[in-house]
């Protein structure tokens, strides 16, 4: 179910209490879109400063693609007939991101990554108790800003090396077949929830935000979520 979020002007959000705000966040890493709401959401949850719990639920936009993924500029072709044809869709993001403090270089990227092994590390690090949001934010930076292909094996290992994650531990875990099969169970139950495009964010298991917001926005839907009317009953059963 799609909540409509509204952010009146001159709303003071409540949120400045001891309550704690759980945020369940569904997206892909190579998601430009996940990406900037990713870091709207940074910008709310650092303004009302209160206590967060936040978890990361896998999306793949390109479940399609080969595991070794495709050049970049054959599936801008294939998905939207050519690449300059989609060019003032990556503009925007580039202002966008901009705003938010996320330098889009499109230019830089040469390949398309199937993220299905960037999830099975996020499902390592959630399982160590490791922040698999952070995490996440790492691998979106390492593919939008620096072109870095984050299908590759060796390119999750970097990543998972600097946020605690032993080498050797990401390789078995990109080969794990009930980490994988894991993965795959939790994005099916995500779809088959009803959510059917992300960024999506589950807001104290009650209120379900579609799309990319603006930081006021989110705002406002931490406040609804915690203390606003008609909220009682669980949106979405995708994440119980």
């Amino acid at each position: 179910m799609r909540e409509n979020i509204a952010s009146p002007k001159g709303t003071t959000p409540r949120l400045a209490t001891s309550a704690l705000l759980t945020v369940d966040a569904i997206g892909d890493v190579a998601c430009p879109f996940s990406f900037l709401g990713k870091r709207r959401l940074d910008a709310a949850l650092e303004a009302v400063q209160g206590p967060v719990e936040q978890n990361w639920y896998p999306w793949q936009l390109n479940r399609e693609l080969p595991v070794e993924g495709k050049a970049f500029d054959d599936y801008l072709a294939e998905r939207f007939g050519s690449a300059k044809a989609v060019e003032p869709v990556l503009d925007n993001l580039r202002a966008e991101g901009k705003a938010a403090g996320i330098g889009f270089r499109f230019d830089r990227i040469r390949r398309m990554p199937n993220t299905l092994r960037a999830h099975q590390l996020l499902y390592l690090a959630e399982t160590r108790g490791i922040d698999a949001v952070a995490i996440a934010d790492d691998l979106m930076s390492a593919f939008f800003e620096q072109g870095r292909d984050i299908g590759d094996v060796e390119v999750l290992a970097n990543i998972g090396l600097r946020n605690g994650i032993l080498t050797a531990d990401v390789i078995a875990a990109t080969e794990n077949e009930t980490i994988r099969d894991a993965v795959l169970a939790c994005e099916r139950q995500v779809r088959d929830s009803g959510i059917a495009a992300v960024p999506a964010y589950l807001l104290n298991r009650r209120l379900l935000v579609v799309g990319v917001q603006e930081t006021d926005d989110m705002i406002n839907a931490f406040d609804r979520a915690m203390f606003g009317e008609g909220t009682d009953a669980v949106v979405s059963a995708a994440l119980n």
